[in-house]
């Protein structure tokens, strides 16, 4: 089991930007896929971003494409989600969590199962992020 942290979260106006950070413990950190899901209220948690061990694959929802940009330091055992040109609909809490199985790094699982929530099996506790109008 890995333990993950997040921070980073508050009130912005939209337009602005903010930026998570997700410390993790435990593990063998620098193995495993990461990913970010939010949940908004009265909504499904749903995926927002994920990155692959090593960093050099990543992969975006629609909705955030061109304005998350995720990454991750191995050595820091951390992974961040930069979130420009803020909009009220990514109002929501947001969580980082590790993927189940080490093996989830290649471009076709990033796609297919890492937007999946079942795909992974530590979730942080969140971090409320909310964009005024």
């Amino acid at each position: 089991q890995v333990q993950l942290v997040e921070s980073g979260g508050g009130l912005v106006q939209a337009g602005g930007s903010l930026r998570l950070s997700c410390a993790a413990s435990g593990r063998t950190f620098s193995s495993y896929s990461m990913g970010w899901f939010r949940q908004a209220p009265g909504k499904e948690r749903e995926f927002v971003a994920a990155i692959n061990w090593n960093g050099d694959s990543t992969y975006y929802a629609d909705s955030v494409k061109g304005r998350f940009a995720i990454s991750r330091d191995n050595a820091r055992n951390t992974v961040d989600l930069q979130m420009n040109s803020l909009k009220p609909e990514d109002t929501a809490v947001y969580y980082c969590a590790a993927s189940l199985d080490s093996d989830y790094s290649s471009d076709y699982d990033l796609m297919e199962l890492l937007p999946k929530r079942d795909a992974y099996g530590s979730w942080g506790q969140g971090t409320q992020v909310t964009v005024s109008s």
